[in-house]
């Protein structure tokens, strides 16, 4: 028989927690990206991954809190814990392709094409893969155009998403740049979960295995959490995300050579002039 889905079982609580930690690691990961662009190359890569894994923790941390408050009435929902830290692996390394992508090759046409299908792609799967970590007493079915319109929006805010974190460059605008990747991440997930179906199994009392959604995702999201914390401390410390945004005026090395570059060669001839007089 059809089983009776319920997604908002806590109500409100659980969609609000979920779109605000999107929120967070994408306002987190934007800052982290800005960063890199002036940066030497030897500190860009380290920028890059650490704004490629806050995206990935908030997209996760989103799903699995999303994910507490999916219930089906005939039958427990359990989680099984190898393929959903699989999952979160999968989260971070294909926000972590897309973001290394443009972060090395910039948003033309075709690069952020490339990178938005493959990262869009990616957080898809880990959608569904976190979908195929549940356990319960029957078959998890999809409908396939419910699936399709996830994928599309998932495509579509990946490249969105990386679009602005290499060109968006002020703090308000990247936080609601966040704010907006926070409603398409959340409303991919949603749109997935709006196309499946479970058939429950006619017996009772399965002996299917797994863990039950609080005791192992609660005590597996105090990792991503943690981590999204951590980055969020990196950041607020860092003087020129705090005062310079990024930019070059900043930079103590910088005022000098400018200095120079807009004098030209004019002024430093007056200067040679003057020291011979």
């Amino acid at each position: 028989m059809d089983g009776t889905v319920d997604g908002f079982r806590y109500g409100a609580v659980t969609p609000v927690a979920a779109y605000l930690m999107a929120c967070l690691g994408g306002a987190l990961g934007l800052r982290c990206i800005v960063r890199s662009l002036p940066d030497a190359p030897s500190w860009k890569a380290g920028w890059l991954a650490l704004g490629a894994a806050s995206i990935g923790c908030g997209i996760w941390t989103m799903h699995f809190i999303a994910m507490i408050g999916f219930h089906v009435e005939e039958t427990r929902v359990r989680y099984d814990a190898a393929t959903t830290v699989l999952s979160l692996v999968v989260a971070v390394a294909v926000v972590g392709v897309g973001v290394f992508i443009v972060g090395y090759r910039g948003t033309s046409g075709v690069t952020l094409a490339v990178a938005g299908a493959v990262t869009g792609l990616g957080v898809a799967g880990m959608h569904y893969l976190g979908m195929a970590a549940m356990r319960l007493n029957g078959d998890v079915g999809y409908d396939p155009a419910g699936v399709a319109l996830s994928v599309l929006i998932a495509v579509c805010a990946a490249t969105a998403a990386l679009w602005s974190a290499v060109t968006i460059r002020g703090f308000l605008t990247s936080l609601g740049a966040s704010l907006v990747m926070g409603v398409a991440v959340s409303g991919m997930h949603y749109t997935g979960m709006a196309a499946v179906s479970i058939h429950v199994h006619d017996t009772t009392g399965g002996t299917w295995a797994g863990e039950s959604p609080t005791s192992l995702l609660l005590p597996m999201l105090v990792g991503p959490v943690g981590f999204l914390l951590l980055a969020g401390v990196v950041v607020m410390f860092d003087p020129l995300l705090v005062l310079g945004e990024g930019s070059s005026a900043s930079r103590p090395d910088v005022p000098a050579a400018n200095s120079a570059s807009r004098h030209g060669p004019s002024w430093r001839a007056s200067r040679t002039a003057a020291r011979e007089r």
